[in-house]
């Protein structure tokens, strides 16, 4: 389990000064019982008041720790997201060549996702969410925003090292890149991704050989990354 006080706080913070003053061990309790809550329901069908229950506190004390159940969503997501986050993080900042990143990245992409599935599903609930303007906003630009800088520097460096083609645009490179390990964490853990994987390939993803799929999408991706005209 994920310890909170290695979550990163983001500048923002969605929750009151009593939720920071309460011990570890209950922040864990209650972030992993909301993420369980907003992975299996969504955020619109999902009920605060069943966390609450759940994690042995009134719902009155829950409302002195969160204002909303927005702000819980939130806080939620983002203690999920920084364990992969973490993960990636010293990956890409590494000194590696960019396709020796890139087979790090898919193994911690298919080890993360089948060890931490609720994480996956609720962001997962997120990117095909019709809800709150606002709300889609802080994930992106909170959330999304940091995955995506370090693509690019990432990528920027390897353009400047002359380990990928010349006439790459690291922007949009980075975007493409994010959507194929996002659409594989989906289909380990999401009914739809899985489906969509079964449907190409002929397998349940849980049967799938990993290894395959790893050398696979590393194949998929050092084509895309290094062959010029």
């Amino acid at each position: 389990m994920q310890h909170y006080k290695n979550f990163k706080m983001i500048e923002k913070k969605h929750y009151k000064e009593a939720f920071e003053r309460i011990d570890d061990e209950r922040k864990n309790k209650i972030l992993e019982i909301g993420i369980e809550e907003f992975s299996s329901n969504g955020f619109e069908k999902a009920n605060i008041n069943i966390i609450a229950k759940k994690a042995g506190i009134s719902i009155g004390l829950m409302y002195k720790y969160f204002a909303t159940k927005e702000d819980l969503f939130i806080t939620c997501l983002r203690y999920g997201m920084d364990i992969l986050e973490e993960a990636l993080n010293s990956i890409l900042v590494s000194d590696d060549k960019l396709l020796v990143k890139a087979e790090k990245l898919i193994r911690t992409i298919c080890s993360h996702s089948k060890k931490h599935t609720n994480y996956i599903k609720m962001y997962n609930e997120i990117c095909a969410e019709k809800g709150s303007y606002d709300r889609i906003h802080i994930i992106v630009e909170e959330i999304e925003s940091k995955r995506s800088s370090i693509y690019i520097t990432a990528l920027g460096q390897a353009l400047a090292k002359g380990d990928v083609r010349e006439d790459m645009d690291t922007r949009l490179f980075a975007f493409f890149l994010d959507n194929l390990l996002t659409d594989l964490q989906f289909a380990y853990t999401c009914d739809y991704y899985r489906e969509k994987f079964r449907n190409y390939t002929g397998i349940d993803i849980n049967e799938a050989d990993d290894e395959k799929i790893i050398s696979q999408l590393l194949k998929f991706i050092e084509s895309a990354f290094t062959f010029s005209k």
